[in-house]
C-alpha cells in the first residue's frame, strides 16, 4: 500500500515539482496551500507523513505543528523553510517536527529523509492503529488513550514514547536509546526520559509505585510488559 503524504506549501512551483518527484517514488500526494486547510485532514489520520512549509499565510508552519502535536497526532513532520537561523530550527524541533530542511534543497536528499522517517515510523509501531493492554486502549492513529472507558490526556511526546515502548515490548531499552529514538538527540541528560515514564505511570498504572506495565530494569533502563 502506497504511503500518503500531505504537502503543505503555498509555492505553486515547488508543489508541482516536489509533488511530481514524490509521485514518481510511488507516494500518494495531496496538497494544502495554507495551515488551516492542512490541520483537519492531518488530524484525521489520513496521511503517513507531512511535508510542511514554515512561511504559510495566516496559520504558519510552527502553529500547524504545535496544533497537531497538541491533538496527539504523531505522524512524522518534515519542515521546509527558507530560514537559516538556528533558533527557527530549535523552535520547529521543540514543537514536534521530526526533521528540518532549508530551501533551496536537493530533492534527492529530501526524498531520502522522507524514506528514512517512514521507515523509522514503521519500526516504531506507527503502523499499528490500536493496542490494548489491561483496561487501556491506545489508538496511535488518532492519538487517543482510553483507560477503563475514560479518555486519558497524554501529550504527543508521551504518546510517541508509549508507541516506541509498545513496539519493543519485552525488550530492555536504555535511557540513551529512548532519548535518541523518541526525542531525536543524543545526550547524557536522561532525566527527561525518567520524567516522561513517571508521568505515563501516573496516567496508566493502577499503582504507579508498583507498575505492572512500565517496568524499571535497575541499572539498564525500562521495559514494557503488556
Amino acid at each position: 500500500m502506497s504511503h500518503r503524504i500531505l504537502l503543505v506549501d503555498d509555492d505553486a512551483t515547488l508543489v508541482t515539482v516536489l509533488g511530481y518527484a514524490l509521485a514518481q517514488e510511488g507516494y500518494v500526494v495531496e496538497n494544502a496551500r495554507d495551515g488551516e486547510t492542512a490541520v483537519a485532514p492531518a488530524a484525521a489520520g489520513r496521511f503517513d507523513l507531512i511535508v510542511l512549509d514554515i512561511g504559510l499565510p495566516e496559520m504558519n508552519g510552527f502553529d500547524v505543528c504545535r496544533d497537531l502535536r497538541t491533538r496527539g497526532v504523531v505522524i512524522p513532520v518534515v519542515v521546509l523553510t527558507g530560514r537559516y537561523e538556528v533558533s527557527d530550527k530549535v523552535t520547529a524541533l521543540s514543537l514536534g517536527a521530526d526533521d528540518y530542511v532549508t530551501k533551496p534543497f536537493d530533492t534527492r536528499e529530501l526524498l531520502a529523509r522522507i524514506q528514512a522517517l517512514l521507515r523509522r515510523s514503521r519500526s516504531h509501531g506507527a503502523g499499528t492503529s490500536e493496542y490494548q493492554f489491561g483496561g487501556i486502549l491506545v489508538d496511535f492513529l488518532k492519538g487517543k488513550v482510553v483507560r477503563d472507558g475514560q479518555l486519558v490526556n497524554v501529550s504527543a511526546k508521551e504518546l510517541q514514547l508509549l508507541r516506541y515502548l509498545v513496539a519493543r515490548r519485552g525488550a530492555i531499552l536504555s535511557r540513551r536509546e529512548l532519548l535518541t529514538e523518541v526525542w531525536g538527540y543524543q545526550s547524557e541528560l536522561t532525566r527527561t526520559v525518567d520524567v516522561h515514564v513517571s508521568t505515563l505511570r501516573q496516567k496508566l498504572e493502577e499503582n504507579p509505585q508498583q507498575p505492572r506495565y512500565l517496568l524499571t530494569v535497575r541499572g539498564e533502563g525500562y521495559m514494557f510488559c503488556g
